[in-house]
């Protein structure tokens, strides 16, 4: 084991989680034990952690075969690498790093190629639970009502499981950045602009002077808006239901709005109008098909793509008739905005210290609170009043 000198290393840690103990139910912040990194495998301690959709979709349990309990979810965040188990080189005690819920690995195939940013071992897994080095779990903590003290196995979650103090990552999943970046800032590099931005830049290549239409104005939707308006397309059309979410797209670059229950009229009739013919690029970050469905025909034929960022529970399929892909749209999914995260997130952190690329970081944090409050968090982001609850710990 990699040591730093401290005495926490090589010994179980006991610190503050937040446990979700069945679907829906409060967050209990309690007192859980989380056991020192195996091999390949990082305990960090967590500084920040936000709250994604992802998350509140795991918290309700929309997805029956997601369900694990007790679980610790979060996987947006920040921290300090604490220890590091054996085998771990690229990581050492005290490293400034963000977690990745899509993992690198660097030596598979996969990780080899520069046409997936999937790894095989390591990719997301909203099915996983534990370790991959053992299928067991590093917390453990105290179940509701249990007498004489008996510890229960708490689930983990995403590859990352930041709603805790400490947390045990595989190293694939931890990426090292300057130490110098704020991290109450980086931490949205885990998932929100990562995903959001880097569709616009990698999976959709937004050339300059392009039009796009983002379906879905979240923290994600927005994140797109963002990427598209640092590519320099012309036209960024925002579409969402929620009329307030108009006011902070226009920071992200969003020139014009539509609210579909206002318009009287199919979107895509809307779309079509104001950009001749349909947008060279659509985002669908809404996970409703019926929302894809406009999307896709947003699109200009002949060459136009929709990119789905969504996250679809409903067991419907796509809602598109194959012949329609005979008129020359395309559609694609994206994880993580394809970027691969432990070999190219480090050089986009550079990039934004040194002022070369000047994302909006600020924009997308709507509300700081300390940890102790994430139920609140939670209820904030259910009523579409919050992009990003920044959470101390």
């Amino acid at each position: 084991m990699a040591s730093n000198g401290s005495a926490t290393v090589g010994h179980p840690i006991t610190c503050k989680a937040a446990i979700v103990w069945g679907p829906s139910e409060p967050f209990v912040i309690q007192e859980v034990q989380v056991d020192p990194p195996c091999r390949m495998e990082v305990r960090l301690k967590v500084l920040y952690t936000s709250i994604c959709h992802t998350d509140l979709s795991a918290w309700k349990g929309e997805n029956e075969l997601q369900r694990a309990y007790p679980r610790i979810l979060g996987h947006e965040a920040a921290g300090v690498v604490e220890s590091v188990g054996e085998g771990v080189e690229d990581l050492k005690a005290g490293d400034h790093v963000v977690p990745i819920f899509t993992g690198e690995c660097g030596n598979c195939p996969c990780c080899q190629s520069d046409k997936t940013n999937l790894c095989q071992e390591f990719r997301v897994n909203p099915f996983k639970s534990t370790m991959v080095g053992d299928g067991k779990t590093r917390f453990s903590a105290v179940g509701p009502g249990a007498s004489g003290g008996d510890r229960v196995p708490v689930y983990h979650f995403l590859n990352t499981s930041t709603f805790s103090e400490y947390t045990v990552l595989d190293s694939a999943c931890v990426v090292k950045i300057n130490p110098e970046a704020p991290l109450e800032r980086m931490c949205l590099l885990s998932c929100c602009i990562s995903t959001g931005v880097g569709a616009a830049w990698n999976t959709a290549n937004v050339k300059k002077g392009s039009t796009v239409a983002v379906f879905g104005l979240g923290a994600v939707g927005l994140a797109v808006a963002e990427g598209s308006r640092l590519r320099g397309a012309s036209k960024i059309i925002g579409v969402d239901i929620n009329s307030e979410k108009f006011i902070k797209g226009e920071e992200m670059g969003i020139t014009d709005f539509i609210n579909p229950k206002e318009c009287g009229r199919p979107v895509n009739e809307v779309i079509k109008e104001m950009t001749n013919g349909g947008v060279d690029y659509s985002f669908e970050c809404a996970g409703n098909l019926d929302v894809l469905r406009e999307a896709f025909i947003s699109t200009h034929d002949g060459w136009g793509l929709t990119v789905v960022l969504g996250i679809h529970p409903t067991p419907r399929m796509l809602p598109l008739h194959p012949m329609e892909l005979f008129h020359g749209r395309r559609i694609t999914g994206c994880i993580f905005g394809d970027f691969k995260g432990k070999s190219q997130l480090p050089e986009i952190v550079e990039k934004c210290m040194k002022g070369e690329i000047k994302i909006n970081f600020d924009g997308f944090i709507t509300h700081e609170l300390p940890f102790e409050e994430i139920n609140q968090a939670f209820k904030l982001l259910e009523e579409g009043k919050s992009l990003r609850c920044l959470l101390y710990l």
